[in-house]
């Protein structure tokens, strides 16, 4: 069974930056085409924030364009987000999301393995 674990939330001052790991274990090779970062605030829905394609590609919300960077390191099974120029806004649980067969990527239904969240607080 594969899991999905994140780390690297914490809090910090805006303008600061992070840099949040998700560690995949069990069997996973060939397992999923897309990998994602997704974050939650109290009363929001859970949105899309990066995407990484099985080919490299990469995608993000534009909410978070230019500030942060979604990569993957194969070797270790580790997918990262790169946070820069942090902002109140994004204070939220961020959440790790693997899936086989995603249409929609930024959409949380389309994924079917899920972490358990780090938590990410940006004070003005």
């Amino acid at each position: 069974q594969v899991q999905l674990v994140e780390s690297g939330g914490a809090s910090v001052q805006s303008g600061g930056s992070l840099r949040l790991s998700c560690v995949a274990t069990g069997y996973i090779r060939s397992r999923f085409n897309v990998m994602a970062w997704f974050r939650q605030a109290p009363g929001k829905e859970r949105e899309g924030v990066a995407v990484f394609d099985s080919d490299g590609r990469t995608s993000y919300d534009e909410s978070v364009k230019g500030r942060f960077t979604i990569s993957q390191d194969s070797a270790k099974n580790t997918l990262y987000l790169g946070m820069n120029g942090l902002k109140p806004e994004d204070t939220a649980m961020y959440y790790c999301a693997a899936g086989r067969y995603v249409a929609d990527r930024f959409l949380p239904s389309e994924y079917d393995t899920w972490g358990q969240g780090t938590q990410v607080t940006v004070s003005s």
